[in-house]
């Protein structure tokens, strides 16, 4: 239980890190493709049960980046760029979200599987 939870705080992490970084890249073309390419091919590249952690971090970097600063501007200024960056970061998540597995139920011998009553 210990090395899940390690697990999921260092995803968080690692996705904040790299959508940091990929809001401070966007704005040219190589970065934003890098940005959401490293994003789309770590989403698939982690267990379907793992990969929300990531893409937390990774939306809420992206979210907090796109707030205003205190100097008045914006990380993510509404260019077509950060609206690129702000929807395939919202895609990514809701496909980490869609992904999620479903709990297990750990009853056993009530005899509503049908599965397990035909056998």
């Amino acid at each position: 239980m210990l090395l899940r939870l390690l697990g999921v705080l260092a995803l968080l992490a690692v996705g904040a890190g790299s959508g940091m970084s990929a809001a401070l890249v966007h704005e040219s073309w190589w970065g934003l493709l890098l940005g959401l390419g490293v994003a789309a091919l770590t989403t698939l590249a982690l267990p379907p049960g793992w990969r929300f952690a990531f893409m937390l971090g990774w939306f809420g970097a992206i979210g907090r980046a796109a707030l205003p600063r205190a100097e008045g501007d914006y990380l993510v200024p509404a260019t077509t760029a950060g609206y690129v960056l702000l929807g395939g970061s919202f895609m990514l998540f809701l496909t980490s979200l869609a992904t999620v597995p479903r709990p297990v139920s750990r009853r056993r011998g009530d005899g509503d599987d049908p599965v397990v009553s035909a056998g």
